[in-house]
């Protein structure tokens, strides 16, 4: 398909630099393709779910992955600064480099805020767009641990193109069931939820299974190609157990519908059950693009925040739906000044039949 098709005006107005305040008082638009859209807020979940239904959420933590620092080369030095986006092994990331022309293979980097011992990095490779290798002399927990005491948070770039970071963003930028370290972009959706919100939901029978998919960076890289059948899907890693599915598939083998929590968990399911047609443990890298005429096997709802124009996230949502339906949400969101992105308001979508579903 032709990457236009997935294009609209957003206005820029409606790009939230924050989050609402409380986190789950966001607005909600709900989808059911052919019939009416219904404007709702985020506690009306309370109602919009049901009993025997299960949330699945992505329960990765962001890391604080933006690193800034100084390039040394015998006596000369200069500022450079890192946005970490996949991890490659205990010691190895591949980041994103500012300026990446100032970099050279084996330079020696120190990074940090200047609080405590710096990071010291070795360029071990250096790719396209301003990709590069960094080899850390620390690995492992200690090497986590480490970015986090001297990293700030990777705000997404229409974001952090307008404000600085901030000290609310370490909370703010995080769901409140995150655990697993690795991400550094958050599964935004979930950022909706409070601890309230879920118990409320767990005590009308509302089970809540997790799946970790490492967000990358890659999520926000605009598309380069004029067409869907040539782009080049970044790669994330994920991890779906077998307790996990076996019950998410008792919820669904007892009439529960599988509601994701976010465009990662989807992934994450659908890659999972991609292969064999129903759902199955899963361990590695996902690398799978959806666009209309996929068939879903898994989920049946999904939760999910307002997206870029041409993006990979507005095409997933797209072959969700249904094309026009989405259009038609996305231009009522618009015009209901609904906040976009991130920080901004969600909505619940209902999956279209598929030709094949009834086969």
């Amino acid at each position: 398909m032709r990457v236009t098709e997935f294009d609209f005006d957003l206005p820029e107005k409606l790009i939230a630099l924050h989050p609402a305040e409380p986190r789950d008082s966001a607005r909600l638009l709900v989808v059911r393709p052919g019939e009416p859209l219904a404007d709702q807020h985020i506690p009306d979940l309370r109602t919009l779910l049901r009993a025997g239904d299960v949330l699945v959420v992505n329960d990765t933590r962001v890391l604080p992955a933006e690193l800034k620092g100084t390039r040394l080369r015998g006596e000369n030095r200069a500022n450079v600064s890192f946005n970490l986006h996949k991890r490659v092994d205990a010691h190895t990331w591949r980041a994103f480099a500012r300026p990446a022309k100032k970099l050279a293979l084996l330079d020696r980097l120190e990074l940090g805020n200047g609080v405590g011992e710096p990071l010291i990095a070795t360029v071990a490779g250096r790719g396209d767009t301003g990709e590069v290798t960094l080899e850390f002399a620390l690995g492992g927990a200690q090497l986590d641990e480490a970015i986090k005491a001297q990293g700030a948070m990777p705000l997404p770039p229409y974001i952090g193109a307008k404000r600085a970071v901030e000290e609310r963003d370490k909370t703010d930028y995080q769901t409140v069931y995150a655990a697993e370290d690795g991400a550094v972009a958050a599964p935004t959706a979930g950022l909706h939820f409070t601890e309230k919100l879920l118990q409320d939901l767990s005590d009308m029978d509302v089970a809540m299974e997790r799946v970790t998919l490492h967000v990358g960076a890659g999520t926000f890289l605009p598309m380069k190609v004029d067409d869907t059948e040539d782009h080049v899907m970044h790669s994330e890693w994920g991890e779906l157990d077998q307790a996990t599915v076996e019950r998410i598939n008792a919820r669904r083998a007892a009439g529960g519908r599988v509601i994701a929590v976010g465009t990662t968990s989807l992934r994450l399911l659908e890659t999972a059950s991609r292969a064999s047609g129903e759902l199955r443990p899963f361990i590695g890298d996902t690398d799978i693009f959806i666009t209309p005429g996929f068939r879903f096997r898994t989920v049946d709802v999904l939760m999910t925040n307002f997206h870029l124009p041409k993006s990979t996230l507005f095409m997933l949502v797209s072959a969700f739906s249904g094309l026009d339906t989405m259009k038609a949400a996305y231009a009522h969101a618009i015009a209901q000044g609904y906040r976009f992105y991130s920080y901004g308001d969600s909505s619940l979508l209902h999956r279209a039949p598929h030709p094949e579903d009834d086969a």
